[in-house]
Parts: C-alpha cells; sequence; structure tokens
C-alpha cells in the first residue's frame, strides 16, 4: 500500500474558487495556537488544550507532513486539513491502517462552506496521487456540521459505535472510477 510520504510533497498549492491548500508556514503559528486552544473548536475532539501547553509544544514553524494543508483565505490561515494514515494505536480501531480525512477550522469561518471546499479539493488530490485508495472519516454523531459535510463529501456510513463517552459515526469514501 503506498504511503502519502512516497507523494511528491508538497504539491502544487491546491486552490478553489476561494481558497488556497498549502504547506503550513511560521506565521501560521499563531493561527494554530487558536485553533488548538479554542472550546467551541475543542468540543468534539476532547476539548481545548491550555494555551500554555500549545505553545510549548508547538514549534515556531510548524512542522510541513504529507497530506497536512492549511486552509488559506485572502492570505490568513483559517483551519487546516488532514490526509493521515492512523496506526494501529489509534484509539479509532476501524480506521486503523486507513487513511483518514480530518478537518479544524476556526470558529470564525464556520457556515460559509469552507470545509466542504477544502475538504473537496484535498479529495480530489488525493485520488490523483493514491489511486483507487478509499478514505475513512470519523465524527461524533452528535456533531452535525460534520455529518453533513460527510453527507456532502460521498461519505458512505460502515457502522456506528461508541468511544470517547460518545456515539461516533464510521464512513469511507472511495474515489470515482477514472474517466480515462
Amino acid at each position: 500500500m503506498p504511503e502519502l510520504g512516497s507523494v511528491a510533497w508538497p504539491p502544487g498549492p491546491l486552490t478553489t474558487d476561494r481558497l488556497l491548500l498549502r504547506p503550513p508556514v511560521p506565521r501560521d503559528r499563531t493561527a494554530f495556537i487558536e485553533l488548538y486552544t479554542s472550546p467551541a473548536v475543542g468540543t468534539y475532539t476532547g476539548g481545548p488544550t491550555s494555551r500554555e501547553a500549545v505553545e510549548r509544544a508547538l514549534p515556531a514553524a510548524p512542522p510541513v507532513r504529507p497530506g497536512h494543508f492549511v486552509i488559506d483565505l485572502d492570505g490568513a490561515m483559517i483551519g487546516a486539513v488532514q490526509l493521515e494514515r492512523r496506526d494501529l494505536d489509534y484509539e479509532v480501531r476501524q480506521a486503523a491502517g486507513s487513511v483518514d480525512l480530518g478537518n479544524l477550522l476556526l470558529p470564525e469561518a464556520w457556515g460559509r462552506g469552507y470545509a466542504t471546499e477544502a475538504c473537496a479539493a484535498a479529495l480530489v488530490w488525493f485520488a490523483d496521487a493514491l489511486p483507487g485508495e478509499a478514505v475513512v472519516l470519523t465524527t461524533q454523531t452528535a456533531n452535525e456540521p460534520s455529518m453533513r459535510l460527510a453527507a456532502r463529501l460521498g461519505f458512505v456510513e460502515v457502522e456506528r459505535f461508541e468511544a470517547y463517552d460518545a456515539e461516533q459515526w464510521f464512513g469511507s469514501w472511495t474515489p470515482p472510477a477514472s474517466a480515462g
């Protein structure tokens, strides 16, 4: 199974009608700190982390990792989207070995379709980089915006299960067959 690390990285910037998906740069550190410490963002991800802990752990230049994109709107980071292969130690066993789609947006960017736009662009890139490989997504069923996002992106429910004291939804997306 090909690894994300085996694809050319970073790819050229991915652009949508309104967004740029790019690797992180040092000026994004402040936005990453806001993202990881936001109580609103942490609602369905285990809660926010303390500012002190994030500032201590986050390097001055956020790491550039295959499958991890900053979501940039008009030159400013508004969130991040990632495609990441989950290892066997990941709490959600169903995702072990699979490439998992995740995204986080700053609260001021919610409700404008940016998550859909960014995740769709990342999935198109992924389907080209690793043709035929499925992507999985896990979210709490109580996270209605994330459930709607999964449906808009074409994820299909595989199962529901209990974890982290909440019902979780686990879905899969398979890239469309190439038209060629």
